[in-house]
C-alpha cells in the first residue's frame, strides 16, 4: 500500500514535492490544496485532485501525511499547528530562533490530535542541523562554522524586490574563500558575519529609477545586508532571465576539535551540499521524512518532531535487514 500524500500550496516548494514523490514508489500525491481557485493550478500528477484549501478537513481519512509549503515564514507557524489537528504534518519552517515555540506549538496541537507533526525539515534546519549535532557528539571540544553559498537566497531576493525603483533582482550568499579555507586547516579563526560571507546582487531598474539611490539602500539595509560587503551590479531583464532564472544553493557545515590526552590531535568533519535547484533537493528531503512520519504514526507515537528525534532508518523505504545488507 502507497503512503497517501497531500500538498498544501503549490509555490516552487509544492512543484519539487510532486517531483520528489515519482522517485518514490511508496508514496502517492492524492491531493494538491491551494488558496487560489484550483481550474487555475495545473499539476503534473494526473491522478491526483486538486482542491482549495477551504476543502482540506473533509479529506482527513484519505491522506496519511500533509506536506506544508507555506508561502512563507509567517504561514507555518499558523497552518502546522491548525493541520496537525487532522493529519500527519511535515514542513520546512526555517526560521532557526523561533522553533523552540514552534516546536511547544505543534506538540500540543499533535498530542491533544494523536497525530504525529515534523517541522523543520529541509537542509538548514535540517540535514545541516544533523551534520552539526554528530560532529558536536563525535568532538565534544571543538568549534562549529556553517557556510552558505554559493547561492540563491530568495528571501534576499525578495527584499532586492520589495525597494522601489527595482523591477526584478537576484541575491547571491558567496562564503569568504579565505575564511572557509582558514577552517579546513583546522586554524580554528574567530569569524565575523561580513569575514564569512558576502552578498552579490543582480538588480534590473524600473524605467527612471536611480541607480545610486537603490545601490545605496540595498548596502544599507539591515538585517539583510548591512553587515555584509554586498556587491551590486545593474543589468538588463533578459540578462537576468537569461544568467539568474534558476535557485542554486549549498554549503558547508564544518567542525574543528582535538584529541588526546595534551589535545596534540587536530580533526576536521566536513559535510558539503552543492544543489542545482535549492526547493527540489529540499522536497527531498521532506519525502523523506514524510516517509518517517507515517511510520511514527502506524507504531503510535504522537506529538512533535525534528530531525533530531527520527532514527535514520525511518526516512529509507528499504526495511532494516536490506540497509544492515547494503548501507552498514
Amino acid at each position: 500500500m502507497s503512503i497517501r500524500i497531500g500538498i498544501i500550496g503549490y509555490g516552487n516548494l509544492g512543484r519539487g514535492v510532486e517531483c520528489a514523490l515519482k522517485q518514490n514508489p511508496d508514496m502517492e500525491l492524492v491531493a494538491v490544496f491551494t488558496r487560489r481557485n484550483p481550474t487555475d493550478v495545473s499539476i503534473l500528477t494526473q491522478e491526483a485532485a486538486v482542491r482549495n484549501v477551504s476543502e482540506v478537513e473533509e479529506w482527513k481519512d484519505k491522506i496519511d501525511v500533509m506536506i506544508l509549503c507555506g508561502g512563507s515564514a509567517t504561514d507555518l507557524p499558523k497552518q502546522t499547528p491548525e493541520y496537525v489537528k487532522y493529519f500527519n504534518v511535515v514542513d520546512s519552517f526555517d526560521t532557526h530562533a523561533r522553533i523552540p515555540e514552534h516546536f511547544a506549538d505543534v506538540d500540543k496541537a499533535a498530542k491533544e490530535s494523536g497525530k504525529i507533526g515534523i517541522i523543520s525539515v529541509g537542509w538548514d534546519p535540517g540535514m545541516f542541523s544533523l551534520n552539526r549535532m554528530y560532529a558536536n557528539a563525535i568532538l565534544p571540544e571543538g568549534k562549529d562554522y556553517t557556510f552558505w553559498g554559493k547561492g540563491v537566497s530568495q528571501g534576499h531576493s525578495d527584499a532586492i524586490r520589495r525597494i522601489e525603483g527595482v523591477k526584478n533582482g537576484k541575491q547571491y550568499t558567496i562564503p569568504v574563500e579565505a575564511a572557509l579555507e582558514a577552517v579546513r586547516a583546522g586554524k580554528n579563526p574567530e569569524l565575523s558575519t561580513r569575514e564569512k560571507h558576502t552578498r552579490e546582487c543582480f538588480v534590473v531598474l524600473e524605467e527612471g529609477a536611480d541607480a545610486a539611490k537603490v545601490e545605496e539602500e540595498i548596502k544599507t539595509m539591515p538585517n539583510y545586508f548591512a553587515d555584509y560587503d554586498t556587491t551590486v551590479h545593474f543589468i538588463s531583464e533578459e540578462e537576468l532571465l537569461k544568467n539568474h532564472s534558476g535557485i542554486p544553493h549549498g554549503g558547508f557545515v564544518i567542525r574543528t576539535g582535538k584529541t588526546g590526552w595534551n589535545k596534540e590531535n587536530s580533526h576536521v568533519i566536513e559535510y558539503s551540499l552543492k544543489l542545482d535547484s535549492n526547493p527540489e533537493f529540499t522536497s527531498c528531503v521532506i519525502a523523506a521524512y514524510a516517509r518517517a512520519a507515517y511510520k511514527l504514526s502506524r507504531e503510535g507515537q504522537t506529538g512533535c518532531k525534528t530531525v533530531f528525534d527520527i532514527a535514520p532508518a525511518y526516512l529509507s523505504a528499504k526495511s532494516g535487514e536490506e540497509l544492515r545488507a547494503s548501507l552498514l
